[in-house]
């Protein structure tokens, strides 16, 4: 891990509206508090020990999986989390902006309350966010006609394969009475529902999806659905098997999130697409005592009996 951050896990910083303090693993913002697990406030403080600049996929996997063998998917994931905590909208993002093909960046300013003298952002990240464009470049005449024989040379190149693909032997369109059956052992995790009596642990539900596929992710020889396709269904009527159908999968499992008292129970189950019967259900009853603990618990729970029930 960089010496920035580093240093940074030390001192509390201010980010956007909330102040972080890396020793106690929280952060604040009036009245409210939220604790961090250790992997997401890594998460937090490379992100903002960089802010202004685009922090790369392979930077994060270097900085905050230092030393553990993830997908880039993992990544993913943990960035879902984290804005999740901040109250963050990845569409119109005020905290933590996704850079596509790129990686991600901390668009919120950044400063020390523990060093009032600290900028919000770097200077070299303020120049390479706001530089004016390079002038254009005049290219030579013979660069001008250069280009010129090159546009031509595409253009045959072109037209040499359109005659081709118009000429060539037509091939046999393949059967559409056969289809490929899914890999075996090939689940996706369909968003728990929120069955409390308040309806207001969506969130929570929420997380407990991604904290499965994550775990899931990690069994070796488990082909697991991506948050991004997974999620697509939430809130959908749709069956289990025009699930299992639309990607193609072997397994859904999907699940409830209910409360009573200082009690959480989280209900399970697992459905075979090619019956639909239910080949494997656990409810998992919990203290209320900290949410970060009961998703990480019930997952690594859930992904062990599924390790066993799916052949």
């Amino acid at each position: 891990m960089s010496s920035g951050v580093e240093q940074s896990s030390q001192a509390r910083l201010r980010i956007g509206d909330w102040t972080v303090s890396p020793v106690s693993g929280q952060m604040t913002r009036g009245e409210e508090t939220v604790r961090l697990e250790a992997r997401t406030l890594r998460l937090l403080l490379c992100l903002a020990e960089k802010a202004g600049h685009v922090v790369s996929i392979d930077d994060l996997l270097g900085e905050v999986w230092q030393g553990v063998i993830v997908t880039p998917d993992s990544v993913y994931q943990a960035v879902t989390s984290l804005r999740r905590l901040l109250g963050d909208d990845p569409r119109q993002p005020v905290y933590i902006a996704t850079v596509p093909r790129r990686g991600y960046r901390m668009v919120a300013a950044v400063s020390s309350p523990d060093q009032p003298g600290r900028p919000t952002v770097t200077q070299a990240a303020a120049n390479e966010e706001f530089a004016p464009p390079a002038a254009p470049v005049q290219r030579p005449a013979s660069g001008r006609l250069y280009t010129r024989l090159l546009a031509i040379v595409a253009l045959l190149v072109l037209a040499c394969l359109g005659f081709y693909l118009l000429t060539r032997p037509s091939l046999p369109a393949p059967s559409t009475t056969a289809s490929v059956a899914p890999n075996p052992r090939s689940i996706a995790v369909l968003p728990f529902l929120d069955l409390t009596d308040a309806m207001n642990e969506e969130p929570f539900a929420d997380g407990m999806t991604e904290e499965l596929i994550d775990k899931l992710s990690q069994s070796r020889g488990l082909q697991v659905i991506p948050p991004t396709s997974s999620f697509y269904f939430k809130g959908k009527q749709v069956t289990i098997a025009q699930v299992a159908k639309a990607l193609h999968v072997a397994y859904v499992l999907d699940g409830s999130v209910r409360k009573s008292g200082n009690t959480l129970r989280v209900a399970a189950r697992l459905v075979r697409a090619g019956d639909g019967f239910v080949v494997w259900s656990q409810t998992y009853d919990r203290s209320w005592d900290d949410k970060l603990m009961i998703q990480d618990d019930i997952a690594g729970e859930v992904a062990k009996a599924l390790n066993g029930s799916i052949r």
